[in-house]
């Protein structure tokens, strides 16, 4: 009988370059994971990741643009079935922290890794993904304010970054809290966190007290 390669000898030597450094950069650390350990964890040569990535820094590069690409689809897919924009808001976020809850080593990377000086450049790089994705929460605020669906008066700018600060807290405390460095929580509460946040962003009173939606309830 034939016998069939596993699924990390059929990859490409990219792919097994990108998921070895996923897990090495996760586990280690970035600063201490080494090229060499990088290509011999993939099964290939260092050649190999410098002629795909021209080094460690433009690897993790890949890592984050790869990794954005697909969670902005994501997002994207659960805004569009949204009724207004601060449901829109809400589900989007949800499927950005549902896959970091399923993926520790990817959530450990954007949160740990992801805002730190590269190389020889004086500031930090963010990734295009994020910037996207950041972007994409902007506009949903300002058309909630357009919509009077949140308050006007606000800075959407202002509003923007506690949204993304108060889930990137959330997201990091969860994975401290299994090394025992914070306390815990379930990650139903983000939601509920979330939604009463967007309550004081509301404008008036309206949506005020608003029901999770079915597919959250359960968690």
């Amino acid at each position: 009988m034939p016998s069939h390669p596993s699924p990390r000898h059929s990859a490409s030597s990219r792919e097994r370059l990108l998921d070895a450094a996923k897990r090495l950069f996760a586990a280690q650390g970035y600063e201490q994971s080494a090229t060499s350990a990088i290509a011999r964890e993939a099964g290939t040569s260092e050649s190999q990741l410098m002629r795909y990535f021209g080094g460690k820094v433009g690897l993790l590069e890949a890592l984050f643009e790869e990794a954005w690409t697909h969670l902005n689809a994501r997002i994207e897919k659960a805004i569009s079935s949204a009724d207004d924009n601060r449901q829109a808001l809400v589900e989007g976020i949800d499927a950005l922290v549902a896959v970091l809850a399923r993926d520790n080593d990817l959530a450990i990377l954007l949160l740990f890794e992801g805002r730190r000086v590269r190389g020889d450049e004086p500031r930090i790089r963010l990734s295009r993904g994020f910037v996207h994705f950041a972007t994409t929460i902007r506009d949903l605020v300002r058309k909630g304010q357009a919509a009077r669906e949140f308050d006007a008066a606000l800075d959407p700018n202002a509003m923007t970054s506690a949204l993304l600060g108060a889930i990137e807290g959330m997201v990091r405390d969860r994975l401290l809290a299994r090394s025992g460095a914070t306390r815990g929580f379930r990650e139903r509460e983000i939601a509920r966190t979330l939604e009463g946040m967007l309550d004081g962003f509301a404008s008036g009173t309206k949506r005020v007290g608003r029901a999770p939606t079915a597919r959250r309830a359960g968690r």
